[in-house]
């Protein structure tokens, strides 16, 4: 596997993100640095091999897993192993074994199997909010993954993430489509940032067991009250993805936000509010060390 090396992170105590592919982001805010979804592996290739969509990436993962920074909290949406992959999860759990670890409690054991058992796992459910670490409130959302999901106790299988730190909010929604109920939540946090999902679904894809996300469309009628939203889910396996392309003309033509189309690996700069009270996010040419 091709690993591009490449990767930007942001200095600790100045607000950034870096996307690291699909959903994965490490996340900045100034006070935390917060790890969502790390896929680094080439895991889905290795399970796939030989199927008709053989999960080959179409991007190489950023950076080595034994190169990423110590994060102060790692979240984890749900149990596709895109999100909860346990070739980079349970070498980031040994490197830093006290790191806790979000997950859903519905899939608690499964966090467990994958991640370590002597992993510190906090277990979470939607409509909670948590402060799992000092300065840190984590908002819990539900999510759809073409449809609202629940184990056999009635708990959400899919989940998103509201995310407060030194005064900045961003919105991970997990992978999800509009439902009802999801516009609400997400005005009542009133994110800065969203991080949405793009890659759309169709009864193909669905038929083919790969459940879909919202479109761009969808995510950008969501997002319209949040000053900056960026796509992600994108570019990662050729079956399951839009042209980057179709992101630019968007952001180009929108005038009510700031829709920012990432690079893996490079760091997204979040700029304080203006006179208007909308921060922003530009991309940083120059190389920063951890």
């Amino acid at each position: 596997m091709r690993i591009e090396e490449n990767i930007c992170w942001p200095s600790p105590g100045s607000a950034g993100l870096v996307w690291l592919g699909q959903a994965g982001f490490w996340i900045e805010t100034g006070q935390h640095r917060i790890l969502v979804d790390p896929y680094l592996s080439d895991s889905l290739a290795q399970k796939y091999k030989g199927e008709p969509n053989e999960h080959q990436r179409m991007m190489p993962p950023p950076c080595r897993i034994e190169d990423v920074p110590r994060p102060d909290i790692i979240l984890i949406t749900h149990a596709h192993t895109d999100h909860m992959d346990p070739d980079t999860l349970a070498p980031l759990c040994t490197r830093y074994p006290d790191v806790p670890f979000v997950v859903p409690i519905s899939r608690f054991e499964e966090a467990q199997s994958r991640i370590g058992k002597s992993a510190k796992l906090i277990g979470v459910d939607a409509d909670e909010t948590i402060t799992p670490i000092d300065g840190l409130t984590l908002t819990v959302f539900p999510a759809a993954h073409e449809e609202r999901t629940y184990d056999d106790n009635g708990r959400d299988v899919f989940l998103g993430f509201g995310i407060e730190s030194d005064g900045l909010k961003i919105l991970h929604p997990g992978d999800t489509i509009p439902f009802p109920g999801l516009f609400e939540r997400i005005s009542k946090f009133a994110p800065d940032i969203a991080l949405l999902p793009v890659n759309g679904r169709d009864k193909t894809r669905l038929a083919q067991g790969i459940p879909g996300n919202m479109s761009l469309a969808e995510a950008i009628e969501l997002g319209r009250n949040i000053a900056v939203i960026i796509p992600h889910h994108w570019g990662m396996f050729s079956f399951n993805t839009i042209d980057p392309e179709l992101i630019v003309v968007a952001a180009n033509e929108c005038t009510t936000l700031q829709i920012v189309l990432p690079v893996c690996g490079k760091l997204l700069r979040i700029h304080p509010a203006d006179a208007e009270n909308r921060l922003r996010v530009s991309m940083e040419v120059s190389r920063s060390k951890t």
